[in-house]
């Protein structure tokens, strides 16, 4: 545990997870190759993240922070007063400022896989905010969390956030499997405020995921550089090019890095080899309706107390509270 402010602490639970080497290994040498999100989120790659939500062609934040901005009062009455917030995936802490702007959260605890990242914005909101205790945890909230017993303290409300559509890149039992771990977490009364992305024309979601700036199309090939990086890698990323599009059939927008020729990369001592227009799927980003949202909570531990959306029904905010 790292602590740089009488406010703050940061606990690091990564090195207690799973071998991200064997995983990414496991992944790279299967039948379709496939990598999970979390890899495209080292620093840089949360940098460039927070540069595709400010893109023109990228519409869930700005749209998610509308809802928020005119649905506030409302959203701060099922949260509570003295409570904590638990953000899932803290990226650059804009969303989670309109809630600790209230005054009504005691304490703020951010959970992020990028340790630098996770400590520079906890160490800003740590500053800005000196009344509200900031607990930093370092993870792969995908696994098994292990949050410290004093924040699960069952006689304090409690509330997670999830903001930013994220749910949408689990498969569809995943979501069924993560959000019936956040309700296990959570005592009762306790709530979950959530982002959802909305099913809506293709060429909104195409243009989305393939920005004139090619900002995106950065962050999904710093993944590998992520993965040179850290895991003793060789991709040459001048080989390789991103490639998004919508598959109607399963309502999901697929991520993929496509190999532009035949060759052979090495992670470590293992060599993989990569087909002349082979992919790496390295991302899906699930689009619910509102029903649909609806019943996959309901089906995994939690009731509907209120869902919240933009006039053009772009975007959906829900608010569910565990029995």
């Amino acid at each position: 545990m790292i602590k740089t402010q009488s406010n703050m602490r940061i606990i690091d639970q990564l090195q207690e997870q799973n071998n991200r080497f064997d995983e990414a290994i496991e992944s790279l040498t299967a039948t379709k190759k496939s990598l999970q999100p979390k890899f495209l989120y080292d620093k840089y790659g949360s940098v460039l993240f927070e540069q595709i939500t400010q893109l023109e062609e990228y519409y869930p934040t700005r749209t998610e922070l509308s809802i928020m901005e005119g649905s506030l009062d409302e959203i701060l009455r099922h949260i509570s007063s003295r409570s904590t917030v638990i953000e899932f995936g803290s990226g650059a802490s804009r969303k989670i400022r309109m809630l600790l702007e209230s005054g009504m959260i005691d304490e703020y605890v951010p959970i992020d896989i990028s340790k630098s990242f996770l400590m520079e914005s906890s160490e800003q909101l740590s500053v800005d905010y000196p009344a509200i205790q900031v607990t930093g945890i370092v993870a792969d909230y995908t696994n098994e969390l292990n949050l410290p017993k004093e924040l699960m303290d069952a006689t304090k409300k409690k509330t997670v956030f999830f903001p930013g559509s994220t749910i949408g890149n689990f498969e569809k039992k995943e979501a069924h499997n993560f959000l019936s771990m956040i309700a296990a977490l959570l005592s009762s009364g306790d709530g979950l405020l959530i982002g959802v992305d909305v099913k809506k024309a293709p060429r909104i979601l195409h243009n989305a995921y393939n920005d004139k700036e090619g900002i995106t199309a950065k962050f999904n090939l710093n993944l590998l550089t992520h993965l040179n990086r850290e895991l003793g890698a060789d991709f040459n990323l001048n080989q390789f090019e991103h490639y998004a599009f919508y598959n109607a059939e399963l309502g999901r927008v697929e991520m993929h890095l496509v190999s532009m020729e035949e060759q052979v990369v090495t992670i470590g001592n293992k060599s993989i080899l990569f087909n002349n227009h082979e992919t790496i799927h390295t991302e899906n980003s699930y689009k619910y309706s509102i029903s649909e949202f609806q019943q996959l909570a309901s089906s995994s531990g939690f009731v509907l107390e209120k869902t919240w959306t933009d006039p053009k029904e772009l975007f959906s905010l829900h608010y569910l509270s565990v029995l």
